[in-house]
């Protein structure tokens, strides 16, 4: 009875079985970026990107309504805008990176709720913020899956200059290492990421997916490499039990992705292996007697 109820919602409902093809996209594409967001202590800078994709999707939305293609590169657009904006502003004045992210996503948040307020109904707003994941379709899950390759390929190959620039950049530039060109290919994935993310999960939900995975593979593995395994099995299974649970208990699907990565992710803080809450009760071995 269990394995039915685990196996019976993908193999009875063709939109289930959509809905899971793209969350392992977003598993593939978003986790590993997650993972480096994390590792340069740059999650909040995602979650304000993520909110700052808001008022080109809601733009689009003005121009061209519920356009697969229209929305995307309204996001693509606006998030790159509010991710080099804040760069520059912490270069040419006494802001801070973080606190330019935080300032341009809380007006970007407010600016395209309000645009999608004015002109559209309570259930595009409701679409927009937290996405439709068993509403997605052929273009969707071919974006998603195409996310998921670019950015597999784009790690693959500055994989080593990423790893350097998360602990010591400065070395990186001595060595001619490119750090400014690393850094920018960087934000465009996790912008790109966020965006493609978000025509499942919405713009509230999209973060979800990229920080709460990294964080739960931290305490699983001390390597990057593992780290990212972890990260992105993790997803893996939120999606696969989010999906579960909003079709038993039936309950939007977006959250309860959201939801079940955040119960991993405490618990691999309690139980895992690598600096979890249950070693704090064990002495280090050096110090046992």
């Amino acid at each position: 009875m269990i394995w039915d109820a685990l196996v019976d919602p993908f193999v009875a409902f063709a939109f289930m079985r959509r809905a899971l093809v793209g969350g392992v996209a977003v598993s593939i594409g978003a986790a590993p970026v997650g993972v480096f967001l994390m590792l340069r202590r740059m999650s909040l800078a995602g979650e304000a990107i993520a909110h700052g994709v808001l008022p080109g999707v809601a733009t689009a939305y003005l121009l061209a309504g519920l356009s697969l293609v229209a929305m995307t590169l309204g996001g693509l657009v606006a998030g790159l805008i509010i991710a080099l904006l804040a760069g520059l502003l912490s270069r040419v004045t006494a802001l801070r990176e973080d606190a330019s992210l935080a300032s341009f996503h809380l007006v970007a948040l407010a600016m395209g709720v309000l645009l999608i307020a004015v002109s559209g109904s309570k259930i595009d707003l409701i679409h927009v913020l937290f996405g439709s994941v068993l509403a997605l379709d052929d273009g969707a899950i071919l974006l998603l899956a195409g996310t998921a390759t670019i950015t597999a390929l784009c790690l693959a190959a500055v994989y080593r200059s990423l790893v350097v620039e998360c602990y010591d950049p400065a070395f990186l530039y001595s060595v001619g290492g490119r750090g400014a060109l690393v850094h920018h290919l960087f934000l465009a994935l996790v912008v790109l990421n966020l965006v493609a993310a978000f025509h499942a999960l919405g713009t509230l939900m999209a973060v979800g997916m990229m920080i709460l995975p990294a964080t739960a593979a931290r305490f699983w593995a001390r390597g990057i490499g593992g780290m990212i395994v972890a990260a992105v099995l993790a997803s893996l299974l939120a999606v696969v039990g989010g999906l579960i649970v909003s079709y038993h208990v039936d309950v939007p699907s977006g959250p309860a992705i959201v939801l079940a990565a955040g119960a991993i992710q405490i618990l691999s803080m309690m139980l895992g292996p690598c600096g979890s809450l249950r070693l704090l009760r064990r002495p280090a071995w050096h110090l046992q007697a």
